[in-house]
C-alpha cells in the first residue's frame, strides 16, 4: 500500500494499544478501521499466528489495508461485525477496538459534504452506497424532528429557530448544498463563535444521517457474546451522547448504567470497566492534534457473567 494513502492520525495510540492488552497469537477486531493507523500498531504486536479483522463501511478504507496475510478487511458497517467473524469462523476474539470519531478525511475531502468549510452538495453519508444524505434530513424532516435531532444530538440552544429556519427557507427551493444551507439558517448563527456553532449543527444532522447512536447500542450489545473470558474491549468517543452509551453499557450491560447484583453483592454484567476513570489525552497531544481533544477512551474485559 502507498503511504499516501494514509490518512489516519490515531488518538491516544499507547493508551488503546494498551487496552487491547494484545496476546501476540491473539485474533482482534478493529471495527472503524478508517486510514487504519490502530490496525498498523495491532499488527505490530501481533505474531505469526495472530490475526486482525478490520470493518469499514466507507470503500475509502480498503485504500490503506496493509499487504499482510493476518489482516482480513470487510466492507461493513461494523454493528454487523459479529456476524462476519462468524462467517470466517471465530464465535469469540481476544480483543475489540473501535474508533468513534469521523476521520480527518472525511472533515478535508470536500466532496463527502461532512464540512461547513465547503460549498459542496449535502452528504454526510460514512457509506456512500447509501441512499439517505444530509439533503434527505434537511428537506424531508418536518419541524419537530429536526428540532429533537438539534437538541438531542447537538445540545444546541436555539433549536427551535434553526429547524424552523430550516422548513421556512425550502418552501421557496430545496437545500441541496452546504451553501444553500449556511444562506438558510445565516441568522441563527450567533456572532464570534460561529465555528463551534456550525461544527455541532454538523455533528447533529451526520448522526441522523448515520444513525450513530443506534449503531453504536447495536454493536455494544453484541460485543460481550464475541469476546473470549478477560479479552478487552476497547472505545473512543468524542460526544456525550456515545461516551454516555458506551460507559453504561461497560458498567452494567445496559444502557441505562442500572447495575443489578448477585445475593453477594457483586455486579452482574457480562463486562467489567478496566479505567474507572475515563482517559483523555495527554496535554502535548491536545496541542499536536486539537481534533482529540474531546476524545474519550474506556475499557472494559469480559466477564464470567
Amino acid at each position: 500500500m502507498a503511504e499516501k494513502n494514509f490518512y489516519h492520525n490515531p488518538v491516544m495510540l499507547r493508551e488503546c494499544i494498551e487496552g487491547l492488552n494484545i496476546n501476540t497469537s491473539g485474533v482482534y477486531a478493529d471495527v472503524t478501521f478508517g486510514g487504519g493507523g490502530h490496525s498498523r500498531e495491532i499488527l505490530k504486536h501481533l505474531g505469526p499466528e495472530g490475526r486482525l479483522f478490520v470493518f469499514d463501511q466507507d470503500s475509502d478504507a480498503k485504500e490503506n489495508v496493509p499487504n499482510d496475510s493476518r489482516i482480513m478487511f470487510f466492507k461493513s458497517n461494523f454493528k454487523y461485525f459479529a456476524q462476519f467473524l462468524r462467517l470466517a469462523g471465530y464465535e469469540k476474539i481476544d480483543g475489540i477496538i473501535a474508533d468513534l470519531g469521523v476521520s480527518s478525511h472525511h472533515f478535508d475531502d470536500a466532496q463527502r459534504g461532512f464540512s461547513f468549510r465547503f460549498d459542496v452538495p449535502l452528504d454526510m453519508r460514512m457509506n456512500r452506497d447509501a441512499a439517505f444524505s444530509a439533503r434527505d434530513v434537511l428537506n424531508t424532516y418536518g419541524e419537530e424532528d429536526l428540532k429533537r435531532i438539534f437538541l438531542e444530538y447537538g445540545e444546541i440552544k436555539n433549536a427551535w429557530k434553526l429547524a424552523r429556519a430550516v422548513t421556512t427557507s425550502r418552501k421557496e427551493k430545496s437545500i441541496d448544498t452546504v451553501g444553500g444551507f449556511l444562506e438558510a439558517i445565516k441568522d441563527c448563527v450567533p456572532r464570534f463563535s460561529e465555528n463551534k456553532y456550525l461544527a455541532t449543527v454538523f455533528q447533529s444532522i451526520r448522526i441522523e444521517v448515520n444513525d450513530e447512536i443506534g449503531v453504536l447500542k447495536r454493536f455494544l450489545t453484541s460485543t460481550p457474546k464475541a469476546l473470549k473470558k478477560k479479552g478487552r474491549l476497547v472505545i473512543m468517543s468524542y460526544h456525550s451522547l456515545e461516551d454516555r452509551a458506551v460507559k453504561n453499557f461497560m458498567k452494567s450491560g445496559n444502557f441505562l448504567g442500572k447495575e443489578e447484583k448477585d445475593v453477594f453483592g457483586n455486579v452482574i454484567a457480562p463486562l467489567m470497566p478496566v479505567n474507572r476513570k475515563v482517559i483523555t489525552p495527554s496535554f502535548e497531544e491536545a496541542e499536536q492534534n486539537p481534533r482529540s481533544r474531546s476524545a474519550k477512551l474506556r475499557i472494559a474485559e469480559r466477564t464470567v457473567y
